[in-house]
Protein backbone atom coordinates (compact mmCIF):
# COMPACT_ATOMS: atom_id res chain seq x y z
CA UNK A 1 0.00 0.00 0.00
CA UNK A 2 1.28 3.50 -1.08
CA UNK A 3 0.60 6.66 0.36
CA UNK A 4 1.62 8.39 -2.86
CA UNK A 5 0.56 12.32 -2.84
CA UNK A 6 -0.77 13.92 -6.01
CA UNK A 7 1.90 15.94 -7.77
CA UNK A 8 1.78 19.72 -7.08
CA UNK A 9 2.12 21.03 -10.19
CA UNK A 10 -1.31 19.55 -12.04
CA UNK A 11 -3.15 21.04 -8.82
CA UNK A 12 -1.35 24.11 -9.30
CA UNK A 13 -1.94 23.89 -12.90
CA UNK A 14 -5.66 24.29 -12.63
CA UNK A 15 -5.97 26.44 -10.10
CA UNK A 16 -4.49 29.41 -12.38
CA UNK A 17 -4.89 27.72 -15.50
CA UNK A 18 -1.18 27.74 -16.53
CA UNK A 19 1.41 25.36 -18.05
CA UNK A 20 2.79 23.95 -14.82
CA UNK A 21 4.95 20.74 -15.37
CA UNK A 22 7.03 18.33 -12.86
CA UNK A 23 9.94 20.04 -14.23
CA UNK A 24 9.10 23.72 -12.76
CA UNK A 25 10.44 24.99 -9.47
CA UNK A 26 6.26 26.18 -7.87
CA UNK A 27 5.60 28.50 -5.30
CA UNK A 28 1.90 28.97 -4.07
CA UNK A 29 0.46 31.52 -1.50
CA UNK A 30 -2.58 32.90 -0.08
CA UNK A 31 -2.72 36.17 1.16
CA UNK A 32 -5.15 36.87 4.43
CA UNK A 33 -8.23 38.49 1.65
CA UNK A 34 -7.73 34.62 0.48
CA UNK A 35 -6.26 35.75 -2.92
CA UNK A 36 -4.06 33.03 -4.31
CA UNK A 37 -0.80 33.69 -6.08
CA UNK A 38 0.99 30.83 -8.09
CA UNK A 39 5.17 30.95 -9.00
CA UNK A 40 6.60 28.69 -11.80
CA UNK A 41 10.33 28.86 -12.76
CA UNK A 42 11.55 26.49 -15.33
CA UNK A 43 15.11 25.34 -15.73
CA UNK A 44 16.43 27.43 -18.91
CA UNK A 45 14.03 30.24 -18.98
CA UNK A 46 15.31 33.56 -18.28
CA UNK A 47 11.86 34.47 -16.39
CA UNK A 48 9.46 32.83 -13.99
CA UNK A 49 5.98 33.24 -14.17
CA UNK A 50 3.59 34.50 -11.89
CA UNK A 51 -0.48 34.24 -11.14
CA UNK A 52 -2.56 36.32 -9.42
CA UNK A 53 -6.16 35.08 -8.64
CA UNK A 54 -7.30 39.19 -8.38
CA UNK A 55 -5.69 39.57 -11.32
CA UNK A 56 -8.05 37.43 -13.23
CA UNK A 57 -5.02 34.80 -13.50
CA UNK A 58 -3.37 36.55 -15.91
CA UNK A 59 0.16 35.30 -16.35
CA UNK A 60 2.77 37.93 -15.56
CA UNK A 61 6.87 37.40 -16.92
CA UNK A 62 8.90 38.39 -13.78
CA UNK A 63 12.73 38.21 -12.77
CA UNK A 64 14.91 39.49 -10.25
CA UNK A 65 14.55 43.09 -10.91
CA UNK A 66 10.49 42.97 -11.02
CA UNK A 67 10.03 43.52 -7.67
CA UNK A 68 9.69 47.32 -7.26
CA UNK A 69 9.19 49.60 -4.03
CA UNK A 70 8.22 52.98 -6.71
CA UNK A 71 4.96 52.69 -7.43
CA UNK A 72 2.38 55.39 -8.24
CA UNK A 73 1.82 56.08 -4.44
CA UNK A 74 4.32 56.10 -1.80
CA UNK A 75 6.01 52.85 -0.54
CA UNK A 76 3.73 51.36 -2.90
CA UNK A 77 5.72 47.61 -4.26
CA UNK A 78 4.83 46.69 -7.65
CA UNK A 79 5.76 43.35 -9.65
CA UNK A 80 4.89 43.58 -13.32
CA UNK A 81 1.97 45.80 -14.13
CA UNK A 82 0.55 44.31 -10.06
CA UNK A 83 0.09 45.84 -6.72
CA UNK A 84 1.05 43.49 -4.03
CA UNK A 85 1.44 43.61 -0.22
CA UNK A 86 4.49 43.21 1.70
CA UNK A 87 3.63 39.50 2.40
CA UNK A 88 3.05 38.88 -0.82
CA UNK A 89 6.60 40.64 -2.00
CA UNK A 90 8.30 38.84 1.00
CA UNK A 91 6.89 35.55 -0.56
CA UNK A 92 8.01 36.26 -4.10
CA UNK A 93 11.54 37.52 -3.01
CA UNK A 94 11.82 33.90 -1.51
CA UNK A 95 10.54 32.37 -4.44
CA UNK A 96 12.92 34.14 -6.79
CA UNK A 97 16.15 33.39 -4.70
CA UNK A 98 15.23 29.79 -4.36
CA UNK A 99 14.80 29.08 -8.25
CA UNK A 100 17.89 31.87 -9.20
CA UNK A 101 20.15 29.07 -10.38
CA UNK A 102 17.50 27.78 -12.57
CA UNK A 103 17.41 30.91 -14.33
CA UNK A 104 21.29 31.51 -14.37
CA UNK A 105 21.24 27.94 -15.98
CA UNK A 106 20.12 29.59 -19.63
CA UNK A 107 23.41 32.04 -19.17
CA UNK A 108 25.58 29.26 -19.19
CA UNK A 109 24.46 26.79 -22.10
Amino acid sequence: MTDAQPAIEPLLARLCGGEITDKDYVGYFMNEYAEELVFAQRRGDKTARLWHSDADWEMHRIDDHSIRLDGPMDGMITVADLIVNREEATWLSACLAASRHLRQSSRSR
